[in-house]
């Protein structure tokens, strides 16, 4: 009888329990797996570093590079890239190496930043690109033209107007068109984008059948130029080749027209800055220099961004730096649309393989090397104390 009263009561138990796991079975959902990186972080914002300077000698590459930036963060963020916003963590380097190696270790480290824009110069490109490149994340000068850049590695870009290109085109205007063909050559010894601009202008003065009659040698921050204008008088250049930047340009040029010398100065987009003709005033008058941008003869596409600019920027018209600000972003954010990722060892890739890129700073094309083409080479004159537009050279891509 006990055993018998055994034997049901297991039975019972057997059966209970058989019951409570198809009553569990039927109560639960299946087990959600754990959602990807990607779509874990869905409603984080995709954080975009900004890299230059917001204070002095070259802060209005960086000041006007940002406007350009925050004009295509606006327009990203009506419909989001990925279902996220996007966002800007601006620092200020000053335009000095040290603060930029530091800032970029922070914005990648701390603030996890997927791509970096800027810095606008070539020297702290360089570092800065060796640090984001170590540490696989992409960076996009909106302004370096100078050599050796996106060779350091595939997560560094540039959507800048190549010296290499601009140069030869402007010497070759100076040159046959001007018929200027003895040239003294002014190179700041330390800074890294004048020496390698210095080398470029050198060889396209050369192809193109013109002579460095005198070259001659400054340093950023210096103001007193009497002893190299003295020299440069003495040889009688049909022009000044000053391969620097706006400020020393500008005090270049007040020195030299004390000194009775009438040659112009011509140079590459480092002379772009309003604070040229602020400093410089009537002795800059006719500088000319190449540019990736202008906001005369427009095509449609810029002229939407233009007058979106000037609206937002209370009548003001952008420069190349604001401009091509504004294109770095857009080309980030389209690739990362394309890659469907915003990982940058995925969107990297994708971002590379950009042909034909209608922007607001020209057409775009990254090469195999990932250096961009493009077109076209605006050349421009100081005239009535504001940058105007003197030619436009088409580039072929090829």
């Amino acid at each position: 009888m006990i055993r018998k009263k055994s034997k049901a009561l297991v039975a019972m138990s057997l059966i209970m329990s058989a019951l409570i796991m198809v009553s569990g079975c039927g109560a639960s959902k299946p087990a959600t797996p754990a959602p990807a990186p990607e779509a874990a972080a869905s409603k984080e914002p995709i954080k975009i570093g900004f890299l230059g300077a917001k204070t002095g000698d070259v802060a209005i590459y960086g000041l006007n590079t940002l406007k350009g930036l925050n004009m295509a963060i606006a327009e990203l963020n009506k419909e989001g890239v990925l279902g996220r916003q996007v966002a800007l963590v601006e620092e200020d380097n000053a335009g000095q190496k040290d603060q930029a190696i530091n800032i970029t270790n922070k914005l990648i480290s701390q603030d996890k930043v997927v791509a970096i824009i800027g810095d606008p110069t070539t020297g702290i490109t360089r570092v800065a690109g060796s640090i984001a490149n170590s540490k696989k994340t992409v960076i996009m000068s909106a302004g370096s033209t100078g050599t050796d850049v996106v060779e350091i590695g595939p997560y560094v870009f540039r959507d800048t107007l190549l010296d290499t290109i601009a140069a030869p085109a402007t010497m070759q205007y100076v040159i046959k068109e001007k018929g200027w063909k003895n040239v003294a050559l002014i190179t700041s010894k330390n800074n890294d984008y004048s020496v390698s601009l210095s080398k470029i202008f050198t060889k396209a003065i050369n192809d193109n059948g013109g002579k460095v009659v005198i070259e001659e040698f400054i340093q950023d921050k210096d103001t007193d130029f009497s002893g190299q204008i003295t020299k440069i008088k003495a040889a009688n250049p049909d022009v000044i080749v000053f391969s620097g930047y706006y400020t020393e340009g500008a005090l270049i040029m007040k020195k030299a027209r004390e000194v009775g010398i009438k040659a112009v100065m011509v140079g590459g987009d480092g002379l772009q800055g309003d604070d040229l003709m602020k400093i410089g005033g009537a002795a800059v008058e006719g500088s000319i220099s190449y540019a990736g941008f202008s906001p005369e003869q427009p095509t449609p596409n810029t002229e939407k961004f233009i007058n979106a600019y000037k609206a937002k920027y209370n009548n003001e018209l952008p420069d190349l730096f604001a401009a091509q600000g504004y294109d770095a972003l857009m080309l980030i954010a389209k690739a990362i649309k394309d890659a469907n990722s915003a990982d940058p060892e995925k969107f990297k890739d994708t971002l590379a393989k950009t042909k034909a890129y209608d922007g607001v700073s020209g057409t775009i094309t990254f090469q195999a090397s990932r250096e961009p083409i493009k077109s076209p080479v605006y050349l421009l004159e100081v005239k009535g104390g504001k940058f105007a537009l003197l030619k436009k050279v088409p580039v072929e891509v090829k």
